[in-house]
């Protein structure tokens, strides 16, 4: 009875890890569409809030607006989005975007390939783990941190064929360090972060049941 307890603990933690990173709700509850900033980064499982009729979704456009989530180049593609997946919610994605940010830059800087098959689809994975795999080769490790995300927001966003892609710029602080085989420092510097500008675009089939975005392109801005 205590092994089939544990094994649905683990279950559903599995479950749960994979449904906070750009995930939905799908209750009926109301929460603000723009929740306050100190929310958004701590926020554990962010989640993309169901939205109601036209008129709620303009009125919330205009308040994520204005709170600088979204570009304003970036409103038609998020008008587009709305039309073919009413629960998309912008404050939410940008939370989730964040989170997906942290969790893909650690996975990858400690070779979490596993993670990263989750978070990404087939060729931006197949991207990190060829970097990986060179990294192994030359017995080289990262010992990377994220000190924090500056800022986030969408500046992209489209809808193809019911494939949608939105795309975050990301202004972070990292410190990157390469150790070599004997563990001394090859490049980078602990004590120094650097200021990164990162833009990734992150894909979702909307007709699909499957609520969670994976990582599709990244580049340097």
């Amino acid at each position: 009875m205590i092994s089939i307890v544990l094994l649905a603990m683990v279950a559903a933690f599995l479950g749960l890890r994979l449904y906070s990173v750009l995930g939905k709700r799908t209750g009926h509850e109301q929460e603000p569409v723009l929740p306050r900033a100190e929310d958004r980064t701590t926020a554990a499982q962010p989640r993309i809030p169901d939205i109601g009729d036209a008129a709620a979704a303009n009125t919330d456009a205009g308040a994520v607006a204005r709170g600088m989530v979204y570009d304003p180049s970036a409103e038609a593609g998020i008008k587009a989005l709305l039309a073919a997946d009413r629960s998309f919610d912008a404050a939410r994605f940008i939370g989730g975007a964040e989170a997906a940010y942290r969790m893909i830059l650690e996975a990858f800087w400690s070779g979490d390939r596993a993670t990263l098959r989750d978070l990404c689809d087939d060729d931006t994975f197949s991207a990190f783990d060829g970097a990986i795999a060179a990294r192994e080769e030359r017995g080289e490790t990262l010992d990377n941190r994220l000190i924090r995300i500056d800022a986030a927001r969408i500046v992209a966003a489209d809808v193809t064929r019911g494939i949608a892609h939105v795309t975050v710029a990301y202004t972070a602080d990292i410190v990157a360090v390469t150790r070599g085989k004997d563990g001394t420092v090859v490049a980078g510097s602990l004590s120094d972060a650097v200021e990164t500008h990162d833009r990734w675009t992150f894909v979702r089939d909307t007709a699909s049941r499957d609520p969670n975005w994976k990582l599709d392109e990244t580049e340097s801005a």
